[in-house]
């Protein structure tokens, strides 16, 4: 070995030769689809604030051009501008619908949820009223459309409870159904003995027809189209009328026992799911609750 050549780099036994290189910690880019799909359903960024924003003012903005357009002296002078201002926003809402489908990886989940149909709903009367006459004015349905209001100023809490209200609603199905049975074999039966009580002549016709009088009387509605006249049909209206009231508290009260029972559910997000368009996740939900697909 010369004295200018460098000398040899001890290495400690064990220890690679190779430099080490630290991992990369920067995320990869989202893809085109993540990013629309982080506009268009997140609510928790920038963009994604600021398109709902547009959004809820084109919708207020559609809804007020239908309901200016019902109005006669209106549509005398502005009919031709509102209608072009209607299917500005429809092609607006379209597109904006097609655009959801494409970046949700599981599309038919979004199509048949909620807001999807309402979606859905919101374009199709304009579309409809090229066949169909008067078809447009059920744009109104749009109103629905407003519930995103909720997420657009991250009012998670507002999701929170919506949640909740689901789940005591789904809990509460079974029971509320079977309620509902007894009640209309409640009104069949009451319904047949006003009919043999009162009869023809003081106006319960048929059966239907009584049992149409018991529906109105039981559910505390009363109309006074039809009214017992005979002393014993008049005492088993009162009989129906006090009993609505004990109806009535039924369901009320099962659906406050599985509120209470779903009040567990706290701390929700607004995040949405990019696979199967879910909502409700919790704040440090990973997964999505619903699919398992990652957040």
């Amino acid at each position: 070995m010369t004295p200018d050549s460098p000398k040899p780099v001890s290495q400690k036994p064990g220890a690679s030769a190779s430099p080490s290189v630290e991992p990369s910690s920067a995320e990869p880019p989202l893809s085109l689809r993540e990013t629309l799909h982080e506009i268009i359903f997140e609510a928790d960024t920038p963009g994604g604030k600021a398109f709902d924003v547009v959004l809820l003012i084109g919708i207020v903005l559609s809804i007020l051009a239908v309901i200016l357009e019902s109005v006669a002296s209106i549509r005398s002078l502005y009919g031709v501008h509102l209608r072009r201002i209607e299917w500005f926003f429809t092609i607006l809402f379209t597109i904006e619908y097609l655009l959801r489908l494409f970046t949700i990886r599981r599309p038919l989940n979004y199509a048949f949820s909620f807001f999807g149909i309402v979606d859905l709903l919101a374009i199709v009367p304009t579309y409809a009223s090229l066949a169909i006459s008067g078809s447009h004015s059920l744009l109104v349905i749009r109103a629905l459309r407003l519930l995103r209001i909720f997420r657009v100023f991250k009012l998670a809490h507002f999701v929170g409870e919506a949640q909740v209200l689901i789940t005591a609603m789904r809990a509460s199905g079974r029971k509320i159904t079977i309620f509902l049975g007894a009640v209309l074999s409640m009104v069949l039966v009451l319904g047949a003995l006003m009919y043999l009580i009162e009869g023809e002549k003081n106006g319960f016709s048929s059966i239907p027809q009584a049992i149409y009088w018991a529906i109105v009387t039981l559910t505390t509605v009363g109309y006074g189209d039809i009214a017992p006249q005979t002393v014993l049909g008049k005492l088993l209206a009162s009989t129906v009328m006090v009993l609505g009231y004990a109806i009535l508290a039924v369901p009320t009260g099962i659906v406050t026992v599985e509120l209470a029972n779903a009040r567990g559910n706290k701390g929700l997000t607004t995040q949405v799911c990019p696979t199967c368009s879910a909502e409700g996740h919790d704040l440090d939900a990973k997964f999505c609750k619903y699919c398992s697909s990652k957040l």
